[in-house]
């Protein structure tokens, strides 16, 4: 039995608005549960034979509250939360949240806790990238590199979980600096791992760069121009595909990237294959930095002295009864930030990441908003897809590297 066609009414009651070319255009749903939509996104599609006209994104199906929970929740407790959004990319997570919060409170880590920050953001980036680069040359039908992608993803997320035990979301970085240094032999382990990575990089490259048919599903597709990137807010990669050398890591230096050597890759036609190129010349770009930072490691503490703000390391916690108040009263209570408001914007794998903190002095922050690249990257869907055939919107979606959780939040 053929299913009825949606009607005018029923659209409405879902809050889908459309503006048919005729009465030959049909609409037709794809998700929220669909592989390809990374994530549990559904989008419904005015279609003009396979020709998109029109594409609205319904989002909200993995909402959790993570902002409203974390005005629920002393800052410390609120590092864990932050986690949860763009999982893939937990460090840097933490690492906008704290730069906040630091704003707030009026303090910054020591120099080699702001070098282990740039570290473990780099690292972070290229794992991330790689879970795009599998995951987009699978949706395209390239399955090996798929493989690859996940091998070197592993060695990195090795790194995580031997610093801090957890591999995905380990909130390691926290106010005033990290929870611990590296553990013996890491640095070693680290720079082995790196030297590995380029040629792995140019492997996946000589997979697909040639190929045919990627060639053909991503050059030419989902073209946006910087004028529209910008009207939209889309940053990060997808920005710099279109051309527009924007990074917050050289804008708005934070955790001393500026110590650091590096160049913004920029593409020149703003599709999809751009946005691919300029996320391979980043896995490259996040390796060099993280070699810098290995190289330029200052010695000294990882966090700030203040324990009022920091808890006491483990060992004092055998010697000193201070050192257990403090704890006790810390993970308890938590600490107070003066009245104030702080957004401090990180570049992540996604684009520009940032949190609005809102303090009124007391141990919970009052308001704790995030300005989720993925959210603000997804506007540029509809744009990306007008013109272009259905099978594109696998591609296009793709190409944007979205995060549900981020997204719905």
């Amino acid at each position: 039995m053929t299913k009825p066609a949606m009607t005018t009414a029923a659209m409405a009651a879902q809050g889908i608005t459309l503006d048919p070319v005729d009465d030959s255009t049909i609409v037709l749903n794809m998700g929220p549960q669909h592989p390809s939509t990374h994530g549990v996104l559904r989008l419904v599609l005015e279609l003009d034979g396979e020709t998109i006209v029109s594409v609205t994104p319904h989002i909200g199906y993995v909402h959790t509250g993570i902002e409203k929970e974390g005005e629920y929740q002393s800052y410390l407790k609120a590092v864990t939360i932050t986690d949860r959004m763009d999982y893939v990319s937990a460090h840097i997570n933490n690492l906008a949240f704290c730069l906040s919060v630091e704003r707030l409170l009026g303090v910054e880590p020591p120099p080699r806790g702001q070098y282990l920050r740039v570290l473990l953001s780099e690292i972070q980036r290229m794992a991330s990238h790689l879970v795009w680069l599998g995951t987009h040359a699978l949706d395209l039908g390239a399955m090996t590199v798929f493989f690859y992608a996940m091998r070197e993803r592993e060695k990195l997320l090795d790194l995580t979980e031997m610093l801090s035990g957890v591999r995905l979301m380990p909130s390691w970085i926290v106010p005033g600096g990290l929870r611990g240094d590296v553990p013996e032999g890491w640095f070693e382990r680290c720079k082995h791992v790196l030297d590995d990575l380029p040629g792995r990089f140019a492997e996946y490259e000589t997979i697909l760069d040639q190929n045919p048919i990627w060639c053909e599903r991503t050059q030419g597709v989902g073209i946006i121009s910087a004028d529209e990137c910008l009207g939209l807010g889309v940053s990060g990669p997808s920005l710099r595909g279109s051309g527009v050398a924007y990074d917050v890591r050289k804008a708005s230096p934070y955790s001393r990237f500026e110590d650091f050597e590096f160049g913004i890759p920029v593409g020149a036609f703003g599709d999809v294959n751009d946005r691919y190129r300029v996320r391979m010349a980043e896995l490259r770009q996040s390796r060099e930095i993280a070699r810098q930072a290995i190289e330029r490691m200052p010695d000294g503490p990882v966090s700030i002295d203040d324990p009022q703000i920091f808890p006491p390391k483990r060992a004092d916690l055998d010697r000193s009864m201070e050192a257990v108040i403090q704890h006790f009263k810390l993970w308890s209570q938590g600490f107070a930030p003066p009245a104030g408001h702080a957004y401090v914007p990180v570049e992540s794998p996604k684009g520009e990441l940032g949190f609005y903190v809102v303090s009124n002095g007391g141990f919970y922050p009052w308001r704790m908003h995030l300005r989720a690249p993925s959210f603000m990257n997804l506007q540029a869907l509809s744009t990306l897809c007008r013109g272009r055939l259905i099978a594109d919107v696998v591609a296009i979606i793709g190409s944007l590297d979205i995060v549900l959780g981020e997204i719905d939040r």
